[in-house]
Formats: C-alpha cells, structure tokens, sequence
C-alpha cells in the first residue's frame, strides 16, 4: 500500500483545520517528469545516500515546465518549512545546491529574454500605477463573470504565496539600511499582523480558504497547481534567497503593493456577491486600505532611499518589476484562457 506521506506520493491528504501557523511541514508532491521523480527519490533519504538529478537532466528541462518549476519548489520550500519526511540536512547539501543554481539560470536565462520592460526603475514604478487597470485582469473577470468555483480555484492558485505572505520579502531586511529599511520594515510589520497574530495576512487568508471549503493547510495544493503558477511563487524565492538579486526583489515586492487596491477591491465585490463569509471578504478588504497606504511607503520611502544610496540597483528593480508582471501575465492568460471555455485551471478540477 502507498504511504501517503512519501515524498512523491501520488496525492496529497486532506488535514483540515490545521490551518498556516501549525508546525508541520507539507507532504511532497508527486513528481512531474525525469527531473522531479529522481529529485523526490534523492529527497526521501538521508543527504549523500542517493544520487542527484544529473545537470544534462536539468539543463534539457523546459524553463518554464512542470518539471523544472516544481524542482525549483522543492528546493525553495526547504527554505521555510521543509518537506514532510524529508532531513532538514537537505537545505544546504552542496549538491542540492549546485542543482539549484543549474534550476535557477535556466529560470532566470528565459527571463531575461522574455520579460520586457521599462530600463528605467522610476519609469517603471509609475507604469506599475498608470497601467494598473489596462488589460485583461482576472479580478475583473471574476467581479462580473466570476462564479463560485472560478473563485475557489483562484484561491488554490494564490495559497501558496498568500499562506506565507511576506515571508519570502523578508529576506530583504538584514540588506537594508536608514530610511529605506525603516519603510519596509512598516510594511513587513502590517503584513505579520502589526504584533496580533489573528490578524498576520496568511492567517487572514487560511480563514478565506476555509470560508470557500477549502483546506488551508500550508502547502497543500503544490500538486493541484501548474507550472505557470508555482512560477511566479518560485519567483520571490530565487530573489530573496540571493543578496545579489535585492533588486529585482525591491521590484518584485512593489508590484505586489503598488497594483493590490484595485483588484483587492474588485475580488471583495466578487466574494459579497457570491455570498461568501466575512473572513473572506474581509482578507481582501484589509489589502484595498493597506495597501493604498503601503504604495507610497514603496515608492517613495522604500524604493526611493534604496536607489538613492545604490543608484546601480535601478536597472535591476526595473528587471524585477518586468519579470514579475510577464509571468503574472503568463498567469492571468492561462485562467482566462481554461475558465472563458469552461474548464479547470488546476491540474485536476477540485471535488
């Protein structure tokens, strides 16, 4: 019989209630192609016992495919809370990590190539504030189209950042200095529930998870998502986990502050109109008046004295900015694209 908790275990189990704060760890899991089923072969042992994917493995996998993004996530995921039966000793196996990094330029190569932006870091914070509302958005999309399980999927897709909102943004504190480390830190300290750990923002969003009967379990849905999904999660982790890439991170955590009103808004008009419970009208509802506020501490505070004291950095908040709204992009065509036709964005439609 199957052990369900085995790294690479076909399915992932149901444990409710338990919510983003509990201790445990998520199962793995299963494995997408060569690369994952030997990495979650390698990762079901103690480190050194089996051997590693090999680099031609990892070089020939799609940059952008199921393959290698869910092997990115598991070596990122070992960075917060581990894997389920899975040695902590892993996090910085010398091999893991020069697997890693093979993951990473393969990632961060295709970036460079297909995210195009604005060269200018100014230029492209106040693109993040004028274009807001041009294009096709999926917050739009669910306000007037939206129906109960359109927004259920869009929260599985969401729960693996939002369950550890901010975490992978406050890699960027100890690389900060003066002004620019006093407004991120006001952020950061909003985003973690300003010292009430009911109101932390992943606790807020466990309770939108269980308002839509979902389970709000940490992790749970890794295997329900797609690869254009655990992109741009995988995303965050590369550029908080590298000092040398504090810039691109800058850029990513403003679009994230600078573009929520809107469509925080929007999907709080979406979940009264669907009758959904005050937890998750209220998630969404504290982001519209937060994050007014977070986009000018961003902008001008944060971005604004981090530029100033290390004006090299601009061309690298403005890469990150760019990278981020190309697989958001990525994202918002792949939902529209399943749920205008009728079908499931997830890799299999929930019960």
């Amino acid at each position: 019989m199957t052990d369900p908790y085995r790294p690479g275990a076909p399915e992932a189990p149901a444990r409710g209630g338990e919510g983003p704060g509990r201790a445990g760890a998520a199962a793995c899991p299963p494995p997408r192609g060569e690369l994952t089923a030997a990495l979650t072969e390698a990762l079901a042992r103690e480190p050194g016992r089996r051997r590693l994917p090999g680099r031609v493995l990892a070089e020939r996998a799609d940059a952008y495919g199921d393959d290698l993004q869910l092997a990115l996530h598991l070596c990122y995921e070992l960075h917060y809370r581990g894997w389920e039966g899975v040695d902590d000793g892993w996090e910085w196996d010398p091999g893991l990590l020069g697997l890693r990094q093979v993951l990473e330029r393969r990632f961060l190569d295709a970036l460079r190539a297909d995210a195009q932006g604005a060269g200018d870091a100014g230029q492209a914070l106040e693109g993040l504030v004028r274009n807001r509302t041009d294009g096709p958005d999926v917050p739009r999309f669910l306000q007037h189209q939206g129906e109960w399980w359109h927004m259920r999927e869009y929260a599985v897709h969401r729960s693996l950042y939002q369950l550890k909102e901010a975490d992978p943004h406050a890699w960027m504190i100890p690389r900060l200095t003066g002004r620019a480390k006093a407004a991120f830190v006001t952020v950061e300290y909003e985003e973690f529930g300003a010292g009430r750990a009911e109101r932390v923002h992943a606790e807020l969003f466990a309770g939108l998870m269980r308002d839509l009967d979902l389970e709000d379990a940490y992790g749970h849905y890794a295997h329900a998502v797609p690869a254009v999904t655990l992109a741009t999660v995988n995303l965050m982790s590369l550029l908080g986990l590298h000092r040398a890439r504090r810039g691109a991170l800058a850029g990513h955590f403003a679009v994230l502050e600078c573009t929520s009103p809107p469509g925080s808004r929007r999907l709080a008009e979406t979940l009264r109109r669907l009758g959904a419970g005050a937890a998750a009208i209220g998630f969404y509802t504290e982001h519209v008046e937060a994050d007014a506020v977070h986009e000018q501490l961003v902008r001008h505070e944060f971005i604004g004295d981090l530029l100033a004291g290390e004006p090299a950095l601009a061309q690298d908040v403005a890469f990150g900015i760019a990278a981020t709204l190309w697989l958001e992009g990525r994202l918002t065509d792949h939902l529209l694209g399943a749920w205008t036709t009728g079908r499931s964005s997830l890799r299999a439609p929930l019960g």
